[in-house]
């Protein structure tokens, strides 16, 4: 839960968190969040994408801070990827933005992702989500890059997809909300578990018995900001500096 940041330095990494222009909140600033970040011993965070502008918008934000004032602390990484909540979009332009960047940005996109399943609002047809997950796991395949997993009432259809369609060598399930069951198949299948601040949540004995069953070599630590706020942050726009309060409350 301390690994080190782009300067070596070892420090908090919130492994999933979206700054972009289409999540933020009036009252929380990038600039303000990336601050309050550096100086709160966060060493590095990777903005996640879930459509094509917000792709995008992930990429720009972590080539435009390469040379800010917190570069020298604060390690920020990219991913691009379509939501199931917008598989009905298409993927043509996601993987249009992942390729661009790729070769514009060299070292900027880590992921693929959030990608997945999502049967609990069904915003897109239960088919045409399968199919896009499908797709986007052979492109975090091609391009050697991790896959980042969104899994909602769908552990089962979730898990067959990734082992027909052969697990990517770096595949994590985020924001874990299953129990010890859920995390011992995602291990078995060689995933990583990131665990946001819902650990923290009175109601989450479940969650909680997962973490305790998850190998600490296996384990990582998100905010998800601006959603899912720890507490005694609950009902407030969560912030990257946060994971130091879901890291503590994992350990």
């Amino acid at each position: 839960m301390t690994p080190l940041g782009a300067t070596g330095e070892v420090g908090w990494f919130d492994s999933h968190c979206h700054l972009q222009d289409q999540y933020r909140s009036d009252g929380v600033s990038q600039d303000s969040a990336i601050s309050e970040a550096a100086s709160s011993g966060v060493v590095g965070l990777i903005c996640v994408g879930t459509d094509a502008t917000s792709s995008q918008q992930a990429v720009d934000l972590v080539t435009d801070n390469r040379t800010s004032t917190w570069a020298a602390q604060l390690g920020m990484w990219a991913t691009v990827g379509l939501h199931p909540h917008d598989a009905s979009n298409g993927l043509d332009t996601v993987v249009s933005t992942l390729e661009t960047a790729i070769t514009s940005h060299p070292g900027v996109v880590v992921g693929v992702g959030e990608c997945g399943l999502d049967y609990h609002y069904d915003h897109s047809d239960r088919v045409v989500q399968q199919q896009v997950f499908a797709a986007q796991i052979a492109l975090a395949k091609q391009h050697d890059l991790t896959l980042v997993v969104h899994t909602r009432e769908a552990w089962d259809e979730t898990l067959d997809i990734l082992r027909a369609e052969g697990v990517p060598d770096r595949t994590v399930i985020h924001c874990f909300t299953g129990g010890p069951v859920e995390a011992s198949r995602c291990l078995d299948l060689g995933a990583y578990l990131s665990f946001s601040g819902i650990v923290t949540f009175k109601t989450a004995d479940d969650l909680r018995a997962a973490v305790v069953a998850c190998p600490i070599d296996r384990l990582l630590v998100e905010t998800d900001a601006p959603f899912l706020a720890p507490v005694p942050h609950r009902g407030k726009t969560n912030r990257p500096a946060l994971v130091r309060v879901v890291g503590e409350a994992v350990a």
